[in-house]
């Protein structure tokens, strides 16, 4: 092989690879979204059933793999929807869901990669419902994936000779060449996050008949297994710990599942024979077997093996509060309501966190751990509003009172503003990563002052917005009222504040680009401290409070909806498009 040969066969086999990973992406992409958006909201329900809990995990395995499964369930732990035993099962079941869709790609269907390829973009472009549609996006990524396949066997084939004797070491022969697929597969998953396309290189190398026997390809198939934990273990970074744990939890299975195949090595390799003559179907019913021998083995003790995890990962810190969002206060609608509201405490205290630590990054410098926290909270920020969205639409399937219909609007509206006072925040943080790149914006000492005492009054403020957030408390409107007149004296200091810039910045005391950086710091105090009334002003509303007597009272179902008359949309058509309306 000379150099022109290898320059080309590398990218070759790169651009396949490439392909075959793209693909992938593409077809996950559209099962996901084909199936909808209440798979995420099921995840979020998951109860401690465990056989719900891995039936759903193998699901989300087939649709969008472990590594994307794991790095969406430790989201959920961190934001406190989920608990590390309830994220277990649905951890076991991804990775078993994981095999089942390459059992679907171990089919030798590369010849029909172009006819599926041409299919999925006819449904994709022709067809007008929208669900249909990713369904169409799917088949186009599944006939790219086998192109990607077909293409790094094609290219490989010329030289299986070439390249046989030197992957031959790769072997279960011999605990040397186990060691060494094992570490090599390893590294390359971890490298390209996704077990998935590892193991669809080593279909390709089958192909091409480079890898002969399932002893060549065990140890690859092990090595995936390990690598594929990489994603979600990046993902736990500055999480709390009990979403470090639901991370550690994918790689201790798939540790504790490669040893288990390690040590029942020679029943497998009898075993896995028998099921097919072609070494291709042996490596994907390899993978499957692995994987779901040891999710039967370690379901039952679910527990304990939860608890394995906390005893090994521990932490000084307290725990973090979980979801006061209990699907089994449903039926009580009062006591669903102060969960909400309790929810809505929980999520202002983290933006407070968020808020009081983005100060260091506008006074002090930049820290890389402040600004991973910052970022952590806003996406909990975000998975909660989701879930609560979801909390408060399923509670309008019981019959509500006047006072319970409205109040749940009103939560709705504090969510939203929690969730943009979360987003400011992340701004916050922003302009202050670029502001340090620079040294004209550098300012005085008086300037820095008056900016930290509206920070402080702005922290303060929302403060008093947590303490509000008290469903035990009988006091809403009256903290409302406080938190207005706090507001008021804000403004006024704002004011003063953007006025006392201007004059710096025309007095040449400050340059022009630090005055921009304050006046955009200001602005989003100030969009903060808006949030912060719009959530007084709700609870300022005479519907916004707790009826403690009917807290165990359980809800009937809703009465008949009386659907009314429809309406012709020309009329709205003809109205909007008039001049009178323009």
């Amino acid at each position: 092989m000379d150099g022109s040969d290898l320059f080309f066969l590398i990218f070759a086999v790169l651009g396949g690879l490439a392909l075959f990973i793209f693909g992938m992406n593409v077809m996950t992409d559209g099962l996901r979204k084909g199936v909808g958006s209440r798979l995420r909201d099921i995840l979020a329900r998951t109860t401690a059933n465990r056989c719900a809990g891995i039936g759903l995990g193998t699901l989300l395995g087939l649709l969008i793999h472990s590594s994307g499964t794991s790095v969406m369930l430790v989201g959920f732990v961190n934001a406190g929807l989920m608990s590390l035993f309830q994220s277990v099962p649905v951890i076991l079941g991804a990775n078993v869901g994981t095999t089942i869709s390459m059992q679907a790609i171990s089919f030798r269907l590369g010849d029909y990669a172009f006819f599926i390829i041409a299919v999925g973009f006819i449904i994709k472009m022709g067809v007008p419902d929208p669900r249909i549609k990713q369904f169409g996006l799917a088949l186009l990524g599944f006939g790219l994936l086998f192109l990607g396949m077909t293409i790094m066997s094609d290219a490989v084939k010329p030289h299986r000779e070439t390249l046989a004797p030197l992957l031959e070491g790769i072997s279960a022969d011999t605990w040397r060449g186990m060691l060494l697929g094992v570490l090599l597969a390893t590294a390359i998953t971890a490298v390209v996050q996704s077990s998935g396309a590892t193991i669809g290189m080593c279909f390709a190398l089958i192909q091409a008949g480079v890898f002969t026997s399932i002893e060549q390809t065990f140890p690859i198939v092990l090595g995936a297994h390990l690598g594929t934990c990489a994603t979600a273990l990046l993902s736990s970074i500055g999480t709390n710990i009990q979403a470090r744990r639901c991370a550690f939890s994918h790689l201790a299975f798939n540790v504790l599942n490669v040893l288990l195949a390690l040590i029942a090595q020679r029943f497998f390799l009898w075993l896995i024979p028998l099921t097919s003559d072609d070494v291709l179907r042996q490596t994907a019913n390899m993978h499957t077997a692995v994987m779901l021998v040891a999710a039967v083995l370690i379901l039952p003790v679910t527990p304990l093996f939860a608890k394995a995890v906390s005893a090994i990962l521990r932490s000084r810190k307290p725990e973090p509060q979980p979801s006061f969002l209990d699907d089994q206060l449903l039926i009580f609608p009062e006591k669903a309501l102060e969960a909400t509201i309790r929810e809505l405490q929980r999520v202002a205290r983290i933006c407070a966190r968020s808020l009081m630590i983005s100060a260091e990054t506008v006074f002090v410098k930049h820290d890389k751990r402040i600004v991973r926290e910052i970022k952590m909270n806003e996406r909990v920020v975000n998975e909660v509003k989701i879930s609560m969205k979801d909390y408060l639409t399923r509670l309008t399937d019981r019959y509500l009172s006047r006072r319970q219909s409205i109040l749940i609007q009103h939560v709705d509206r504090c969510m939203i503003d929690l969730e943009r006072i979360g987003d400011h925040i992340d701004a916050i943080c922003d302009l202050s990563l670029r502001r340090h790149k620079s040294t004209a914006t550098l300012v005085d000492k008086d300037s820095l002052d008056m900016l930290f005492d509206l920070y402080a009054r702005a922290l303060r403020i929302f403060r008093a917005v947590i303490e509000s957030l008290n469903p035990e408390g009988r006091e809403f409107q009256q903290m409302a009222e406080k938190i207005l007149r706090m507001r008021d004296e804000y403004v006024l200091l704002s004011m003063n504040t953007k006025a006392a810039f201007t004059d710096k910045v025309a007095q040449r005391i400050v340059t022009p680009l630090a005055g921009f950086y304050f006046s955009e710091y200001i602005a989003g105090l100030d969009r903060i401290v808006k949030h912060s009334k719009s959530i007084a002003l709700a609870e300022r509303q005479p519907q916004f409070w707790i009826k403690r007597k009917k807290l165990d009272r359980q809800a009937t179902k809703p009465p008949d909806f009386t659907r009314p008359t429809l309406v012709d949309p020309h009329d709205y058509l003809d109205r909007l498009q008039s001049e009178e309306y323009l």
